[in-house]
């Protein structure tokens, strides 16, 4: 094998290696590794069946009856309805099936929404400061103080009159989480973006010649948002409890337009104290093994990125091996001498380049 070929397979394999979570996969040892990789089994389940959910249903999540009849109401489970159906003649299983398309929408749209408002704000309140980073403090903090479960229900009635169909559903959810989540990517952002500003390559970009925008996007913004995927994770498990606030206290999404476990729990309330399990108990799980799983990821991510955390490192020690300890979601600073010239390339940190230590 040529050096070339055995260089170009390091570097791939380097490549490889930094990408987030994969870092953090062969950082963690131990009980850290299978909170990680459970959360990221649960997660990646949830994600497919939500993907796939229009195969793996057996039937549509508002259909009542089927070539031999209707289903009938609160059927035990088996036969052609493994998991029942529902007070309303729904097969269970597919809407709980269907319900996770529901909830992969609404993280998609509320957390992408808040991650680029929270995202531009936070960047422009902390590089210029002023009175436009107060008046922002101000509101950011203001904002962080309301509910978000009621914030939900008034944004639901605004738009839709607590009567929603799919798209309004979703928008009612996805709009309220994106206000109540703004402030913490706003004020993630805006710290690492003051300390940043500071840093020697920023004041030599400044000095070379570089606007304030090339400065803000190409320097500080590719330096602060390492700690985005963190909040993500975290933020995402919130955002399936609100949307299931939402529909079991009545202001979801019909059940004819979209499936919901929230609003499923809303109507199965009476079946319990009847002896009715089946009709609550699945989509309550769906919405627990979703929200464990997120928030495992998030939680090892969050513990791996924090160097006052030891116990991995201790573990690591005690095997004779000391673990590396990150303070990036995406793997470890590395930087080098890379001159001015690194300035406007891959160098846009001052520690980048450097050989990573056992």
């Amino acid at each position: 094998m040529s050096d070339a070929t055995v260089i170009s397979a390091r570097q791939k394999r380097s490549v490889w290696s930094r990408l987030p979570v994969v870092h953090q996969l062969r950082q963690s040892i131990g009980l850290q590794r299978g909170m990680l990789v459970a959360g990221l089994v649960i997660t990646t389940l949830f994600v497919l069946t939500a993907i796939f959910a229009p195969v793996l249903a057996p039937y549509g999540f508002s259909q009542l009856r089927d070539a031999d009849g209707a289903f009938g109401a609160q059927q035990p489970p088996g036969g052609a309805h493994p998991l029942g159906t529902t007070v309303s003649g729904y097969d269970v299983l597919s809407r709980v099936l269907w319900g996770a398309q529901t909830a992969l929408f609404v993280i998609i749209v509320a957390v992408l929404l808040s991650i680029f408002a929270g995202v531009f704000l936070g960047l422009v309140s902390g590089y210029f400061g002023g009175w436009l980073d107060r008046i922002l403090v101000v509101v950011s903090d203001a904002v962080y103080a309301f509910p978000s479960l009621l914030l939900a229900i008034v944004m639901s009635i605004v738009i839709s009159g607590g009567k929603s169909n799919l798209i309004g559903g979703v928008l009612a959810a996805a709009i309220s989480i994106t206000v109540v989540f703004i402030p913490q990517y706003f004020r993630v952002i805006r710290a690492e973006t003051v300390r940043i500003k500071a840093e020697a390559y920023v004041e030599s970009a400044r000095v070379l010649g570089a606007g304030s925008g090339r400065i803000m996007f190409r320097h500080v913004f590719r330096n602060a948002t390492r700690t985005l995927p963190l909040i993500f994770t975290l933020n995402s498990s919130e955002a399936i409890l609100t949307l299931a606030g939402l529909g079991f206290l009545g202001f979801g999404i019909e059940p004819t337009a979209a499936s919901e476990w929230g609003y499923d729990l809303n109507k199965a309330l009476s079946d319990v104290t009847s002896g009715i399990w089946w009709t609550s108990l699945f989509p309550g799980l769906a919405i627990v093994l979703v929200v464990l799983g997120i928030t495992l990821v998030g939680e090892s991510l969050n513990d791996l990125a924090d160097p006052r955390l030891r116990g991995r490192r201790a573990v690591g020690q005690s095997a004779g091996i000391v673990a590396q300890t990150s303070v990036v979601p995406g793997g470890t600073l590395v930087a080098g001498p890379g001159g001015l010239g690194g300035l406007e390339g891959t160098a846009t940190h001052p520690t980048e380049g450097l050989e990573e230590r056992p």
